[in-house]
């Protein structure tokens, strides 16, 4: 299935963070960008201040093609700096926040990454100590000459915030060398940055437990975020609201490049409560939600709902409308994933969709062809298979992998998805034809947390799958088995397992097994990870029903 290629033509800015930053400036001036409790930033500011910052950066040695890694929460400060630094052509690597010290360790060493910029601390998480947890030796190293074994490339850690460590310095340090590098020089770094350049490593998670980097350029991203903005309507009078990290291409891709292309508004809050972000939602008058549904579930569900002001959301949002009815879906019916920034097949809103399981159709530029899972041999027109995709938002390619393990010889990206398109060219969606586990928006590794339980004292092996779930999607669940004259309860375990991984990849049930006997096997000896994941899922059911 494919679809004709069509990539917009800028007439006023080069398709780069650069020049989408300064036509923005130019276009929308001191209209509100953002909006975080209250901080106001303007797309005036964000020029001004993001060229500020990357002055301070080349001053700093930052060049063309540095990984430079972003650890913060959403805020005038992220997007400050991801400006800042790609601007003028250094690559960000986005930062998980939700990462504990093991998991940061991973994607620190697996990018290479040569300067940090982060938060000092966010919700209770103290991000200096995790990263003295996630660097052996960094305490005791001297500011701007860090070097260590384990990060050999890292130099260099700058922080928001008042609690600077010997080994990171602050960020008012850091923007005090602006005025050493003159606006001519550093407008003549961000001439050197084309289309084709890298702009940012997204990291998702794959069906193994090793770090996947996907890398996105340039040109695709901006040009990605105007065709997308076009199906949304974005425009000067959007407020969006979306609880979605920057870090992830939700937030990155689908929130603030769109945003900024069309001049709209973004509304961020700390932490989502249903309350406080009704009390928003009415404050700043926003028109758009993007958010998983479990999160428009809660906030129909709030005591408040009925008596709240939401005339603003209109009808231009179906974020709230039906949002308790059986087998919602996404907020528009699209699928996408992060290699190929967000969504690469869309609903357009001036057609009908023919059923609710569709998918929409290819965004103009990217096309679709369906394949037999096991051989890649391509199928018939209306066939379920494999859907491989290729087109000009797709990845540059995963960082360290040679191109030819990521894309076919004729440059096909398989997906791991399942699916048909029927004749209209509209796409059903089926799963996931691998064992990532996607819960509330959030790709969750099997293998990862399996190693996470493997690691409590009394625990010797442990299998990880996933329940459906009505609003997240999938729920993690897990059996573990124990030694000989080990007792450890499941809530206990999930506690211990919460100090070692995000919070969304925690499982909500386990499962004590006392021995192997207890698995289902296969014929070969093998466990049986089908009939296994049937009997988890069952007792997980049983004890929800009978906790209700």
């Amino acid at each position: 299935m494919g679809a004709p290629t069509r990539l917009p033509v800028f007439a006023s800015f080069t398709p780069t963070t650069a020049g989408l930053v300064r036509s923005a400036a130019s276009t929308f001036g001191d209209q509100t960008l953002m909006v975080r409790d209250a901080e106001r930033m303007s797309y005036r500011q964000l020029d001004e201040r993001s060229a500020s910052l990357a002055g301070a950066l080349l001053a700093s040695g930052v060049g063309k093609a540095t990984r430079v890694g972003l650890l913060a929460p959403n805020g005038a400060e992220w997007i400050v700096a991801f400006f800042a630094v790609t601007r003028i052509g250094a690559i960000a690597v986005l930062l998980n926040t939700y990462n504990k010290a093991d998991e940061l360790a991973a994607v620190l060493q697996h990018s290479d990454i040569q300067l940090l910029l982060t938060v000092d601390r966010h919700l209770g998480n103290d991000y200096l100590d995790r990263l003295e947890s996630a660097i052996p030796g960094l305490a005791d190293q001297p500011h701007e000459q860090i070097t260590v074994a384990s990060h050999p490339f890292l130099r260099a850690v700058w922080t928001w915030g008042n609690r600077a460590r010997p080994w990171a310095g602050g960020y008012d340090e850091l923007l005090s060398r602006s005025a050493v590098v003159p606006d001519t020089v550093r407008r003549a770094a961000e001439a050197q940055v084309v289309p084709a350049d890298a702009l940012m490593v997204i990291y998702t998670s794959g069906s193994t437990s090793a770090p996947k980097g996907v890398v996105h350029a340039h040109g695709a991203s901006v040009r990605h975020a105007h065709n997308l903005g076009v199906l949304r309507t974005l425009g000067p009078d959007q407020v969006l609201y979306s609880p979605m990290p920057l870090f992830w291409v939700g937030g990155v891709s689908y929130t603030l490049l769109g945003a900024i292309m069309f001049g709209a508004t973004l509304v961020f809050q700390d932490q989502f409560e249903p309350g406080a972000t009704l009390d928003l939602i009415e404050r700043e008058g926003v028109t758009q939600i993007f958010g998983w549904p479990h999160l428009t579930k809660a906030l129909v569900e709030h005591p408040t709902f009925a008596q709240r002001n939401l005339a603003s959301l209109g009808g231009s949002s179906p974020a709230l409308i039906g949002a308790e009815s059986e087998g919602v879906g996404p907020v528009v019916s699209s699928l996408g994933m992060t290699e190929t920034l967000g969504p690469h097949t869309y609903g357009r809103p001036d057609e009908p969709l023919p059923a609710t399981s569709t998918f929409g159709q290819p965004i103009a530029g990217v096309e679709h062809i369906v394949v037999d899972p096991l051989t890649g041999e391509r199928l018939a027109d209306g066939s379920v298979g494999e859907i491989c995709v290729r087109g000009y938002s797709l990845m540059l390619g995963l960082y360290k992998f040679e191109r030819a393990d990521v894309f076919t010889p004729d440059g096909w990206y398989r997906t791991g998805d399942g699916g048909r398109f029927d004749e209209d060219g509209h796409l059903h969606f089926l799963g996931r034809l691998g064992d990532v586990i996607k819960t509330s928006g959030m790709n969750v590794s099997p293998r990862d947390v399996e190693l996470a339980l493997e690691a409590v004292p009394g625990v010797t092996m442990a299998f990880v799958t996933d329940s459906p779930h009505r609003e997240r999607g999938q729920d993690v669940i897990a059996a573990v088995i124990l030694e000989p004259g080990i007792a450890i309860e499941a809530g206990d375990l999930r506690a211990t397992v919460k100090n070692s991984v995000a919070s969304y990849k925690v499982p909500r049930h386990i499962t004590i097994l006392t021995s192997q006997s207890e698995l289902p096997l296969l014929d070969s000896g093998k466990v049986d990870r089908r009939r296994l994941t049937a009997i988890l899922r069952d007792r997980y059911e049983h004890d929800r029903h009978k906790d209700c």
